[in-house]
């Protein structure tokens, strides 16, 4: 070969590689299932590592997208009533575990009520445990939720999809993991600062005191363990930072279910979120 042929061969590889490269990193950062359309929204599922990068853990996400307006719904609907999102995992393969994280919801009015869940938009992050970490995990998830705006509809989507032992990280899903509740970070989310259960005249309530740092916005959501009712907390009262939230306990509530459970206390404002686990004993 001439020299000039080597010198448009080189030139020829030079422009080449970027393309290459560039397919590469498509490659490893897209890892996500093919949308499912359904009846006003779709739904997909994405994978990758969360804002702790490598050292944690393996996150799936199902995806959520409805047109504007429309809403689906936290793992407890409000009281105006609502279908939470369930998950079955029968038929994933290498998956020994699966736990299904929830971002902070926000409260939101219904013709019927208020409700809680998310608008638009919704991105469940599962963090998955695999029986072998040295080999991929297919995830196979069957989803029942409900999509609403005027008109509430149940909805069934079955995803599929195949994730590496080793994913890049996923921007959407590192947004999604930083936006579940947790243990309040000091000077940023809400925290409960004191709660008790006053009685009287036989009517008992859950009384919350929340400080924020954006008390304007600030609401509270409190849900018990194995879905056990519990309702809205109202708002009862802002002095500075501090916001007051109480729970009738007699509105529709078996206070025998609800007796030494532990029910989580779920805080949102425009700075953070944070969740608390109590006991009513």
């Amino acid at each position: 070969m001439t020299a000039l042929g080597q010198m448009c061969r080189f030139i020829g590889l030079l422009a080449f590689w970027p393309l290459v490269v560039g397919a590469a990193a498509a490659d490893m950062a897209a890892v996500q299932s093919d949308w499912v359309e359904g009846f006003n929204n779709k739904a997909r599922l994405v994978a990758g590592r969360g804002p702790e990068g490598q050292s944690g853990p393996l996150y799936a996400g199902v995806e959520v997208a409805m047109p504007a307006g429309w809403k689906t719904y936290w793992r407890a609907p409000g009281d105006a009533g609502g279908v939470p999102p369930e998950f079955d995992w029968q038929g994933s393969v290498n998956l020994a575990d699966a736990k299904v994280l929830y971002p902070a919801p926000r409260r939101l009015a219904d013709k019927s009520g208020d409700v809680v869940g998310y608008k638009d938009h919704a991105m469940f992050p599962i963090a998955l445990t695999a029986s072998d970490p040295s080999k991929p995990i297919h995830v196979r998830v069957k989803v029942n939720y409900g999509v609403c705006k005027e008109l509430c509809v149940p909805a069934e989507v079955e995803l599929n999809l195949d994730v590496p032992s080793d994913p890049a990280a996923s921007p959407e899903l590192s947004t999604a993991v930083a936006a579940v509740p947790g243990a309040p970070r000091t000077g940023v989310d809400p925290v409960l600062s004191s709660w008790r259960v006053e009685d009287v005249g036989g009517r008992p309530k859950l009384v919350l005191h929340v400080t924020s740092q954006s008390p304007g916005d600030a609401d509270a959501f409190v849900d018990a363990d194995g879905g056990v009712f519990v309702p809205l907390p109202k708002r009862v009262s802002e002095t500075g930072g501090n916001v007051t939230f109480e729970v009738d306990l007699t509105d529709g509530v078996d206070l025998k279910e609800i007796k030494n459970k532990l029910l989580a206390v779920t805080l949102v404002d425009g700075k953070g979120q944070s969740e608390t686990k109590i006991k009513l004993e």
